[in-house]
C-alpha cells in the first residue's frame, strides 16, 4: 500500500515507480442512475416518488438496503481476482447535504462509502472519489439530477451552488486525509459549461480548497463537455500540482446508434485512435497525466434484442479489444464503465429471475421499448413519434441557428429526445414506477434489494475475460 501521485505524464508511488490503475465505476451505487438500476427519470425523482408511495421509512430502508447490498466483501474480491486494482466511485452530493439544510454535514453520507473503501482496501483496490452530481447539476444529464437539460443550468449561473461544492470538498478531504488507499479526488463529474472558462475557475477554487486541508492526494480534473474538451484550459496546468487530467472516451462504434458495424477496419480503427488523441491532444503537448475515467460499450440483452444479441455483443468486445489495445500502447491508467447494472453494461448484473427483474420485467420492456433512457437508447419503436417534431423544428429554424450547445456531441434529434422522451415521458412513468412497491412489507422490499447481492447476480463472462486478459499485459514500472 502507498500513497499515490502525478509526475510528469505518469501515476507513482511512494518509491516513483509507475503505477497503472486498471479498472471500474461503481455507477448506479451512490449516485443513481436510471438504465442502471431500472427506474425512469432522475434520482431525486423515483425517491420522492417511493415516499409519497410507501412512506418515508420503507423508503429509507429500501434505499438503505440496495446500497448494502450493492457492493460487498464478495464483489470486491471477484473485482480483485480480475486482476484489476481501482474502483471510481461516483457519489451524490445529496448523501452528504440537504438543498433546504446547506453546509450541515450528513455524517450518515460516510457510512456506506467508508465501507466500500476499507473493503477495497483489504483486496489492494485503490478508489477515487467522484463527485458524480453537484448542487445546481453541473451538466446537461440525468446523473447531475436536476431533471432539466440546460447546459447552462444552476451549478454554472448561481455562485451559491459553487460554494456549496467546494464546501463538501473541505469536508471530504479533511475526513479522508492520509488515506493511502484513496488513489485521488475527482472534483466534478462532466462538467458542460457553455463559455468554457467558468470550469476553469471553479477547478482553481477547488484546487486551493482541497489543497488547504490536504496536500498529499492527486486530484483528477475532468475536460470540459463530458470530459472531452480540454481546448480552453491554456496554461491553467501550472497552477496545479499532483494533478491528472481525466478524459471519457467512449466510441459511437459500441453503442446502438453506431455508424456502421464494427468489424475492426483499418479505417475504422483510426476513427478510435483519433477521437482518443484529440481528447487528450491538450496534455499530451505539455506532458501532463492522462486518466481514462470513463468508457466502454454497451451490450445487447436476450429479452430484447433475441436472437442477435450473440453477434451484437461479439462487436461490442470487437470495439473494447481494439480500445485496450490503444490504450496498452500508451500505458494509460483507465476505469471502465461500469461494475454492475440490470444487464446493459455491467460486468456483473442482476439476474433475469431476481425479485427485482421478475417484479419489473413488464416495466423494464415499456422503458426500453419507449426509449426513455438517454443511454444508448434503441429508439426504432418510436421514432416515428418524434421525427415529425424534429422535421417541425428543422422546417422553422435556420440552419445557423439550430446548433445550440453541447453541440456537436448534441444533434439536434439528441436535445429533442432529451426533453420529450427523457424527461417528459420518462417524468409519467416516475410513479408507475414507484406504485410497484405498494403492499411490500420491510421482508419484501429487503428481498427486493438483495436481488443486487452479489451472488444473486450473473458475470459477463466475455467482457470480464477481456478485462483481465488486459490487466497485465502492460506491467508497472
Amino acid at each position: 500500500m502507498s500513497l499515490l501521485k502525478i509526475s510528469g505524464t505518469k501515476i507513482v508511488d511512494e518509491k516513483g515507480e509507475e503505477v497503472i490503475l486498471r479498472g471500474a465505476g461503481l455507477g448506479g451505487w451512490m449516485n443513481m442512475e436510471n438504465f442502471i438500476s431500472g427506474y425512469p427519470g432522475c434520482e431525486y425523482q423515483i425517491r420522492a416518488a417511493l415516499a409519497e408511495t410507501i412512506g418515508t421509512e420503507k423508503s429509507e430502508f429500501f434505499f438503505d438496503k440496495f446500497l448494502e447490498y450493492f457492493f460487498q466483501e464478495s464483489d470486491a474480491k471477484f473485482f480483485s481476482s480480475l486482476g484489476l486494482n481501482c474502483i471510481r466511485l461516483p457519489f451524490n452530493y445529496r448523501h452528504f447535504e440537504d438543498d433546504m439544510n446547506p453546509r450541515v454535514l450528513k455524517q450518515s453520507g460516510f457510512k456506506h462509502l467508508d465501507r466500500v473503501i476499507d473493503l477495497c482496501a483489504q483486496y489492494n483496490i485503490y478508489t477515487i472519489l467522484d463527485l458524480h452530481t453537484a448542487p445546481g447539476g453541473q451538466n446537461t444529464d440525468w446523473h447531475s439530477d436536476h431533471g432539466g437539460h440546460i447546459a447552462n443550468c444552476k451549478f454554472w449561473n448561481h455562485k451559491d451552488f459553487q460554494d456549496r461544492t467546494i464546501w463538501l470538498w473541505e469536508e471530504l478531504a479533511a475526513h479522508y486525509k492520509g488515506n493511502k488507499w484513496i488513489a485521488g479526488y475527482n472534483p466534478l463529474n462532466e462538467p458542460t459549461d457553455p463559455y468554457h472558462i467558468r470550469v476553469i475557475a471553479f477547478y482553481d477554487r477547488v484546487y486551493t480548497a482541497i489543497r488547504a486541508v490536504d496536500s498529499e492526494h492527486a486530484i483528477f480534473f475532468d475536460g470540459n463537455t463530458f470530459a472531452s474538451d480540454f481546448s480552453h484550459f491554456g496554461n491553467s496546468h501550472k497552477k496545479w500540482e499532483n494533478t491528472a487530467y481525466s478524459i471519457h472516451d467512449y466510441s459511437t462504434f459500441g453503442f446502438p446508434a453506431a455508424p456502421e458495424d464494427y468489424i475492426g477496419a483499418e479505417s475504422q480503427q483510426r476513427r478510435l485512435r483519433r477521437s482518443y488523441e484529440k481528447k487528450r491532444e491538450w496534455m499530451d503537448a505539455r506532458g501532463l497525466c492522462v486518466w481514462n475515467g470513463e468508457w466502454g460499450p454497451v451490450y445487447a440483452r436476450q429479452q430484447y434484442e433475441g436472437e442477435a444479441t450473440e453477434k451484437i455483443n461479439e462487436i461490442r468486445y470487437h470495439v473494447l479489444k481494439d480500445q485496450l489495445s490503444i490504450y496498452n500502447k500508451d500505458r494509460l491508467s483507465w476505469s471502465i464503465w461500469l461494475y454492475k447494472d440490470i444487464g446493459f453494461q455491467g460486468m456483473v448484473y442482476v439476474s433475469t429471475k431476481s425479485a427485482y427483474m421478475t417484479k419489473f420485467a413488464e416495466f423494464l420492456a415499456k422503458k426500453h421499448r419507449l426509449a426513455v433512457d438517454a443511454w444508448g437508447a434503441d429508439i426504432s419503436a418510436v421514432q416515428h413519434v418524434y421525427q415529425p417534431l424534429t422535421n417541425h423544428v428543422l422546417e422553422e429554424i435556420s440552419e445557423q441557428f439550430r446548433d445550440l450547445y453541447p453541440a456537436p456531441v448534441w444533434k439536434l434529434s439528441d436535445r429533442v429526445g432529451r426533453l420529450a422522451r427523457n424527461i417528459l415521458v420518462a417524468e409519467f412513468l416516475v410513479k408507475e414506477w414507484a406504485a410497484h412497491f405498494v403492499g411490500m412489507d420491510e421482508t419484501q422490499l429487503d428481498e427486493l434489494a438483495k436481488s443486487f447481492l452479489y451472488e444473486e447476480c450473473e458475470k459477463r463472462e466475455g467482457l470480464n475475460k477481456i478485462l483481465t486478459d488486459n490487466a497485465t499485459l502492460v506491467k508497472e514500472g
